[in-house]
Order: structure tokens, then C-alpha cells, then sequence
């Protein structure tokens, strides 16, 4: 399975514009820019989609963990924190926290905190913020 996102950027990095586009559609021709990854602009920055991938990702992979103990959720609710840090090697994702909460009637914790943890381990929103990036690069005349 393959999924297929896109971005267009136009001009330098503080004065430039961009737009990203998914191939779903739900994202088409969104905006981002300089301000709305550094400050606090109009539109859509990267480290937001991470949050808002990883918090889905985390929420299915969560449910699927549950329904293998025999335990179905009435709802799942997590938010993903994503913090871009300036390090030696200049800004950096260092970190995605979730916060998660679930809506279990009746449910054992301990059950809860071990399909939590599976989860996490599991999910491959997790998995790809480990991930090797490859890369294909062509100049346009």
C-alpha cells in the first residue's frame, strides 16, 4: 500500500508560500508558510500533520490492541504533541507525545495500559519516526 501527499513551495523561506495537497483530496492545495510553522499564521504546518497522523495512527492501532484482548472501546481520544527543537544538527522533531484517554466501561486497567503500550510500540506512525528516509532527487531544466 502506498499513500501519495505533495507540496509545492514558491519563493525564499520567510517571504515564500506553499501548498500541500493530499492524493485523498482532503488536502488540496492547503496553505503553509514561514509563519505557520515558526509563528502563528493561517494554515497548516508539517509538524502539525505528524500530530495529526500519529494521534489517528496511535487511536486505530490503540482500538485494534483492545478488540485482540477482547475489549471494545466506546471511544478512544488521543492528542499528539509534536516538539521542534533547534539542535546542533539545526531544528529537529525530537519528540511526539500522546495524550490518551479511553472511554472503557468496565474495563481492567492493567488490560487498558498493556494494549496502550502495544500500541504505541506498534503503531507505524511510531514506527516511522524511526524510520530510514529515502530519497529521489532530480533537477528541472
Amino acid at each position: 500500500m502506498k499513500r501519495k501527499a505533495s507540496a509545492v513551495w514558491r519563493g525564499g523561506l520567510k517571504d515564500g508560500k506553499g501548498t500541500i495537497s493530499s492524493e485523498s483530496g482532503v488536502l488540496k492545495e492547503t496553505q503553509y508558510s514561514f509563519s505557520t510553522r515558526f509563528e502563528n499564521g493561517i494554515g497548516t504546518n508539517p509538524e502539525e500533520l505528524i500530530a495529526a497522523a500519529h494521534a489517528g495512527c496511535f487511536s486505530m492501532a490503540f482500538s485494534a490492541e483492545l478488540v485482540k484482548a477482547g475489549i471494545t472501546p466506546e471511544s478512544i481520544h488521543t492528542t499528539a504533541i509534536i516538539t521542534l527543537d533547534k539542535t546542533d544538527a539545526g531544528w529537529t522533531v525530537t519528540e511526539s507525545h500522546l495524550d490518551v484517554a479511553g472511554k472503557i466501561p468496565g474495563v481492567d486497567p492493567a488490560k487498558f495500559t498493556a494494549a496502550a503500550k502495544a500500541a504505541k510500540a506498534g503503531c507505524p506512525i511510531s514506527r516511522l519516526l524511526k524510520a530510514n528516509v529515502t530519497m529521489d532527487a532530480k533537477l528541472e531544466a
